[in-house]
C-alpha cells in the first residue's frame, strides 16, 4: 500500500525550545497574545513513521520528508494564543494523498490561494475551509483564494454571516445549511466562546467526516438554498449513471465533470445533522390531494423499521400549497437511513393557533429514497390528516410501473 505523507504548515507567533523532543505549537501568555511576539514560521511534518511527533524541517533539513511522495500542505488559520487546533491530530492521521494538495483554514484558505497563484495554477488541489472574510470580503482575486490558484478548488462555506466568505472562491463551492447557522452550533451568545466560532470551525470538522467510513456527504448543485428546499435541483444535471458531487476528500471525483461547464464552476447545497458523522439521508415524498379548497401548511413525516428506531423530517421552510389531483414532491431529509420502514406517520399544520382546525384529504403518499433509488417506492391511499394530530399508517408497496 503507498505510504502517504502530510506536511503541515503552522505559523507560531514566538520561538520554542529547539531542544523539544515533538515540536509542537507555541502557547502564548494572554500579554503576549495581545500585544504581539516575534513572528517564527516552522514547517511540521508528519509522516507514517512519525504520526504523533512532528519533524521541523528546513530546506537543508528533510527529516523523514521524501520529495518523491505526493504531499499535502494543511495551513491554519488564525490562533490568538498559539495553541494547536483541536482538530489537527484528526486530519494529519487520516488524510489520503493524491497529488500536490493544500488545505487551507480561514485564514489559511487564502495563504493556500497565494501559494498556488505562485506556482501559476499548477497545484493539484486547495481546498478552503469556510475561508476568512473580514478583510478579504469585495477584494480583487489576486488578494484572496480563487479557482485559478489551482488545478482543482473546491471550498466549504459554513459561517457566510460572520467569520466566513460568502461569496464562491472555487470551481465547486459547498455550503452546508445554506452556509449559514449550521445544527448543534450556540444560537445566543449565551453559549460562550463557541457561539463564535462554532459555525466556522464547522467546515473543518464536515471535511474529517469525509475520510471516515461511516457515511458520505452528498451535495446537490443548485443556484439557490431555497431551491435546494424545495426539491428543484437533486438531479445533479447529469446523466443516472453519474453521481451527484461529494463533500470533502472526495470533492475532486467531479472535477472532470465542471471542465465541460462554461466557466468551470457551480455552488452546491446540502443540509446536515447536528453531530458528527453530520449526513442527513433525502427521501421524496410525493403527495396527491382531492380537497375542494387550496391548502396552505407544512408537513412533519416520521418513519419507524421493525426495532423501533425512528427518524423525523420537518418539511417547514416555507408554506407548502397543497390543491386538487396535483402532485407536490417535497424534499425530506433524515438524519438516520432505515432500510426497512414498518410504519410512516404524517402530520398537517397550518401554524395558525387560532380559527378553524383544516382537513388534509391525500388521494396518495408515495414515499421513495434518492440516496437508494433501488429500493421499493412505498405508498398509501385514501388518507384524511387533521390539522395537527400525527397519524400513523403502515405503508405498502407502489405499482411497479406507477410514475
Amino acid at each position: 500500500m503507498l505510504r502517504f505523507y502530510l506536511f503541515i504548515s503552522l505559523l507560531c507567533l514566538s520561538r520554542s525550545d529547539a531542544e523539544e523532543t515533538c515540536p509542537s505549537f507555541t502557547r502564548l501568555s494572554f500579554h503576549s497574545a495581545v500585544v504581539g511576539t516575534g513572528l517564527n514560521v516552522r514547517l511540521m511534518l508528519y509522516t507514517r513513521k512519525n504520526l504523533t511527533c512532528a519533524q521541523t524541517i528546513n530546506s537543508s533539513a528533510f527529516g523523514n520528508l521524501n520529495v518523491t511522495k505526493k504531499t499535502t500542505f494543511i495551513v491554519h488559520g488564525f490562533r490568538p494564543t498559539g495553541s494547536p487546533p483541536v482538530w489537527m491530530d484528526d486530519l494529519a492521521e487520516g488524510a489520503s494523498l493524491d497529488d500536490i494538495y493544500m488545505i487551507g483554514v480561514s485564514l489559511g484558505a487564502h495563504i493556500s490561494g497565494f501559494v498556488g497563484e505562485m506556482y501559476d495554477g499548477w497545484l493539484g488541489r486547495i481546498t478552503g475551509l469556510d475561508p476568512a472574510g473580514p478583510l478579504f470580503n469585495g477584494k480583487p482575486h489576486q488578494d484572496r483564494l480563487d479557482p485559478s490558484d489551482a488545478q482543482f478548488v473546491d471550498v466549504i462555506h459554513s459561517d457566510t454571516d460572520a467569520l466566513g466568505y460568502k461569496e464562491p472562491l472555487g470551481n465547486i463551492d459547498f455550503y452546508p445549511n445554506g452556509g449559514l447557522d449550521q445544527p448543534g452550533c450556540p444560537k445566543t451568545i449565551l453559549g460562550g466562546f463557541q457561539y463564535f466560532k462554532c459555525d466556522h470551525q464547522r467546515s473543518v470538522y464536515l471535511y474529517l467526516s469525509s475520510l471516515r467510513e461511516s457515511c458520505t456527504i452528498t451535495a446537490y448543485p443548485c443556484d439557490s438554498y431555497q431551491d435546494y428546499r424545495n426539491g428543484k435541483c437533486v438531479s445533479c444535471g447529469t446523466s443516472q449513471k453519474e453521481s451527484c458531487p461529494l463533500l470533502g476528500y472526495y470533492a475532486d471525483n467531479w472535477k472532470d465533470h465542471l471542465r465541460g461547464k462554461d466557466p468551470p464552476m457551480t455552488k452546491a447545497f446540502f443540509d446536515t445533522a447536528e453531530e458528527s458523522p453530520f449526513c442527513m439521508y433525502h427521501y421524496f415524498v410525493d403527495i396527491i390531494t382531492w380537497n375542494k379548497n387550496v391548502r396552505r401548511g407544512d408537513i412533519t413525516i416520521k418513519l419507524r423499521d421493525k426495532a423501533g428506531n425512528t427518524t423525523e423530517s420537518k418539511i417547514n421552510h416555507e408554506p407548502t400549497t397543497f390543491q386538487k389531483y396535483h402532485q407536490v414532491s417535497l424534499l425530506a431529509r433524515f438524519n438516520q437511513d432505515l432500510d426497512k420502514v414498518a410504519a410512516i406517520s404524517l402530520m398537517f399544520s397550518t401554524g395558525s393557533l387560532i380559527g378553524p382546525r383544516y382537513k388534509l384529504r391525500i388521494l396518495r403518499m408515495k414515499l421513495r429514497s434518492l440516496a437508494h433509488p433501488e429500493r421499493p417506492q412505498l405508498c398509501r391511499y385514501d388518507l384524511v390528516l387533521m390539522e395537527n394530530v400525527e397519524t400513523v399508517f403502515q405503508p405498502i408497496l407502489c405499482p411497479e410501473l406507477q410514475l
